[in-house]
């Protein structure tokens, strides 16, 4: 993942994969009839005599309803040999034992709601209650880990759930088919992407969305609308504006990514097969875009028209 109004949050909605094995969003409503119609999403290719990879850039949570897997992106995966996503995720137990970890604050760290600036703790504290938790719930934790934590609710409530999003349905389709499901990161790298920020992001991070919260039902609506309709480079604008204000978080949770990601694609270029790889669509536009990476390395990546 990114979800969330927060310019912060949305570049680290590139990471958010990791928040598949955190609480379950609310019960989705029923989809209403603006969902349940037809996507078409972005789908590259990057090809030579005997290899072929895919990019599909995803969107971390869907209502169900909106039909994407079909047409060029099915033939594609059913061309392919293997998927590849963000990360492949242990058992939530496992996951929460992650997290635990790397989220929490050290023994004796003042409490997260009297660190949190005094002008957004009684936002803070009404977040935290909006969850189902009780107030002080979630004073061990970082900065960062309550700001993605307080970003499941409200997505959830308005019906959207990982489950229905793109990650969760190849990677069912793989395992059906017999197909290896493969991560280009551990995810414990990627809860350490979060953990290294400094305390002054991981900070921001959270006050910006307890900010932008009120408005998460119209942000969301336009990135999955964005995505849909096959619009990469708004959709990259909406999920990586932080680009500009934060660069540490740019260049933590995205740049550096896509670099090692471009890596990993130009040394896969030399094994014949065909991948489907599929991250979160802000990697895959914009400037830093694992395709741009990759076409400095001389490799040509074509959209796929459909």
């Amino acid at each position: 993942m990114r979800l969330i109004r927060s310019r912060s949050l949305r570049a680290a909605a590139s990471a958010l994969s990791l928040l598949l094995a955190l609480p379950a969003c609310a019960k989705a409503p029923q989809p209403s009839q603006a969902q349940a119609n037809d996507a078409d999403p972005a789908l590259w290719v990057v090809k030579d005599k005997d290899t072929t990879i895919y990019l599909f850039g995803t969107i971390h949570v869907l209502r169900p309803g909106l039909t994407w897997f079909d047409e060029a992106v099915k033939a594609a995966f059913d061309r392919s040999n293997e998927l590849v996503l963000e990360t492949v995720l242990p058992a939530p137990d496992q996951m929460a034992d992650l997290v635990k970890a790397v989220g929490l604050a050290a023994p004796g760290t003042p409490p997260l709601s009297e660190r949190i600036p005094a002008d957004r703790r009684a936002a803070f504290d009404a977040a935290v209650v909006a969850t189902g938790a009780p107030p002080g719930a979630f004073d061990r934790f970082k900065p960062w880990l309550a700001a993605t934590q307080l970003s499941i609710g409200p997505v959830g409530k308005l019906g959207y759930e990982t489950v229905n999003a793109p990650e969760a349905v190849l990677t069912a389709a793989a395992k059906s088919a017999g197909k290896p499901v493969l991560g280009l990161e551990t995810p414990q790298q990627q809860l350490g992407y979060f953990g290294a920020l400094s305390d002054g992001a991981q900070m921001a991070l959270l006050t910006e969305t307890l900010d932008e919260m009120p408005k998460v039902g119209e942000t969301i609506g336009r990135m999955v609308d964005d995505w849909a309709k096959g619009r990469p480079d708004a959709l990259a604008d909406e999920m990586n504006d932080s680009l500009k204000a934060s660069p540490e978080i740019a260049r933590s949770l995205l740049l550096d990514r896509n670099r090692r990601w471009a890596e990993w694609v130009t040394a896969r270029m030399q094994k014949p097969g065909t991948v489907f790889i599929a991250v979160g669509a802000g990697h895959l536009a914009g400037q830093g875009s694992l395709q741009a990476l990759l076409a400095q390395r001389g490799l040509k990546v074509r959209r796929v028209r459909y």
